[in-house]
C-alpha cells in the first residue's frame, strides 16, 4: 500500500523481540520475557509515543499484560509529547475468543477496544462488550485492517498507533499494507523448533517476489543484543 492508499490511517510501528532463529516463544507457544532489561525500557518508550497499542488475543490471554502506559515517568513522558497520560488499548480477536478473565479486564485505566469479525459467535461478542468500552466488527472472517485502523484514526483519534504482536497479528498488518516501521530486538537464544512462533506468522506469501521489502533505519548493539529500526518499503 503506498502513501496515496494511506490516507486516514494511523502511523503503525510493531515492537518485537526475537531469538537470532526469530522465534518469539517456544515450540509450547508459552510466552516467557528473555530480552533484556533495556529492550523492555524500550517497550515503555515505545508506548510512550503511540495514541494505542494493540495487541492479539493470545498474546494477552497467555500472560499478564495490561497495555498500559507504565509507571509514573513514562506517564509524564506522554504529556510530555503531548498525549494523554493513558493509552488506548486495542485487542484483536477474529473469534472474539479472548478470555473474559483476562487481565487486562481488571485495569481499567484508559478505554479498552476489542476488534473483531462477522464469524465471532454473537454470545462471545455480547459477552466481550459487557468487559471492553467498544467491540468493532471488520470483516467476515479476518479483520479488515485498512478499515479498522480507518475507523480508530476518525473515531478515537489514533494517529499512532504500536502493535506488540504476536506473529499471527504482525502478519495480518503486513499483508493488508499498513505498517510504517519495525522495531526488532534481536536477542542471544536459538530455541529451534517448527511450531514455535516467529514474528510474522499467518499466511505467508508463497513467492520471494511478493516478500515485503524493507530499509534498514537504525542498528545499535547493547551488550549481545542488537536494537534494528526498520522502515517498511512500498512493493515494487
Amino acid at each position: 500500500m503506498g502513501d496515496r492508499s494511506r490516507k486516514g490511517l494511523p502511523f503503525v510501528y510493531i515492537n518485537v523481540a526475537s531469538t537470532a532463529d526469530g522465534k518469539l516463544a517456544p515450540a509450547n507457544r508459552h510466552f516467557e520475557p528473555f530480552s533484556s532489561a533495556r529492550d523492555q525500557k524500550l517497550l515503555l518508550e515505545l508506548r510512550a509515543k503511540a495514541d494505542a497499542v494493540i495487541s492479539g488475543a493470545r498474546t494477552v490471554d497467555s500472560s499478564a499484560v495490561t497495555l498500559g502506559p507504565g509507571g509514573a515517568h513514562y506517564r509524564e513522558q506522554r504529556k510530555k509529547n503531548g498525549l494523554a497520560e493513558y493509552n488506548l488499548r486495542i485487542v484483536v480477536s477474529g473469534a472474539a475468543s479472548l478470555d473474559p478473565k483476562a487481565e487486562i479486564f481488571k485495569h481499567r485505566f484508559s478505554p479498552i477496544i476489542i476488534l473483531t469479525t462477522e464469524r465471532a459467535p454473537k454470545r462471545k461478542v455480547k459477552q466481550l462488550r459487557g468487559l471492553a468500552d467498544d467491540v468493532a466488527v471488520f470483516g467476515k472472517h479476518e479483520v479488515d485492517f485498512v478499515a479498522a485502523l480507518r475507523w480508530l484514526r476518525r473515531e478515537w483519534g489514533v494517529k499512532r498507533l504500536l502493535c506488540e504482536g504476536g506473529g499471527e497479528l504482525n502478519e495480518g498488518l503486513f499483508r493488508a499494507g499498513v505498517v510504517n516501521e519495525i522495531y526488532l530486538t534481536l536477542c542471544p537464544l536459538i530455541l529451534g523448533g517448527r511450531d514455535a512462533p516467529t514474528a510474522a506468522d499467518g499466511k505467508g506469501v508463497e513467492k520471494l517476489s511478493e516478500a515485503i521489502p524493507l530499509a534498514l533505519k537504525s542498528l545499535k548493539r547493547a551488550g549481545s543484543e542488537l536494537f534494528l529500526v526498520y522502515t517498511v518499503l512500498d512493493k515494487p
